[in-house]
């Protein structure tokens, strides 16, 4: 009986979801729980200032951070030569060295993960050492709402998913859930849907029968969403910062997408992190855990990181 051919092409599962849906948090998890092996670990961020990369390192066997544009456009050339690299790696070593073959990309909340899948497919090199695993995308339950109903991008992730992952279904009624769940199923009816709580798996409970929700047209063509970053000072403390940004969010927070940094406080790191007008309980990180401490990004339309730094500081001085 003759042996079948060892598949020794790198094994790419594409993590995708829209800002502040939750796939750190969810990924943090899977690679505690041993899911994904000693897998290398992609992290796309479209600012210039990445954070994920750090709340990733200490899990992942090995990492390679794409920041300063998305994976999908602007920060496609990068993703292939990560990728082109780690095929020419792999190529150099003997069956023993290889380890593991599983490749993870945390995509930026702001790539269309259909988009890489056609570079990688259009590539010379990587259409032949490559294989794409599966395209996991997660959904924030609490926003799914909002977002499928005005973002194109939003439905376009789900469009493209292999398998769905419901994040933040603790936060939502049943009615809701039911609605989000039967407006996935119409958006994307072969992809299994799943759950998690703060990254860990989650029963979807019996929920009531429910009409998918009524989604317009919307084209790919309004107003870009852009990342922004700023430095805050010695002289802004956290309380300060923190009333700055709830006044920012009332204000502003349908146009502001996300936000998320790391603040220096005298009890150590925090992980600051918003979605829309919803501010997510700051994490206490260890300390030494970022050397890039009070760089905030903001993910929004509409925002200068200029206008933001003047607004902080006229605040913090009145």
């Amino acid at each position: 009986m003759t042996a079948q051919p060892v598949d020794s092409r790198l094994r790419l599962t594409i993590l995708g979801g829209y800002l502040g849906s939750g796939k750190t948090t969810w990924l943090r998890h899977q690679l505690f729980d041993g899911a994904f092996g000693n897998a290398h670990i992609l992290v796309n961020e479209a600012a210039e200032t990445p954070v994920d990369d750090t709340l990733l390192a200490s899990r992942a066997a090995s990492l390679t951070t794409l920041a300063g544009g998305c994976a999908c456009c602007t920060g496609k050339n990068d993703l292939i030569t990560a990728l082109r690299t780690l095929c020419d790696q792999r190529s150099r070593q003997t069956a023993t060295e290889r380890g593991s073959n599983q490749v993870i990309l945390e995509t930026s909340g702001l790539a269309d993960p259909a988009a890489i899948l056609d570079a990688i497919r259009n590539d010379g090199v990587l259409v032949h050492h490559v294989r794409i695993a599966e395209i996991v995308v997660l959904v924030d339950a609490l926003n799914a709402a909002d977002q499928l109903h005005s973002e194109y991008l939003s439905r376009a992730q789900v469009e493209s998913a292999d398998r769905m992952v419901l994040t933040k279904v603790d936060a939502v009624p049943d009615a809701t859930l039911a609605a989000v769940i039967a407006t996935l199923k119409q958006l994307n009816p072969s992809a299994p849907i799943e759950a998690a709580v703060k990254g860990q798996p989650f029963s979807i409970p019996e929920l009531p029968s429910a009409e998918p929700y009524d989604l317009p047209s919307i084209a790919a063509g309004e107003a870009p969403i852009m990342p922004t970053k700023i430095d805050i000072g010695d002289d802004i403390d956290w309380a300060t910062f923190s009333v700055w940004l709830s006044a920012l969010l009332y204000a502003r927070g349908d146009d502001l997408v996300r936000v998320k940094g790391v603040f220096a406080t005298p009890a150590g790191p925090l992980l600051l992190q918003a979605v829309r007008k919803s501010v997510q309980p700051p994490e206490l990180l260890p300390p030494g855990a970022t050397g890039r401490k009070n760089q905030i990004v903001f993910i929004g339309r509409g925002y200068e990181g200029d206008d933001l730094r003047r607004s902080l500081d006229y605040f913090s001085r009145s």
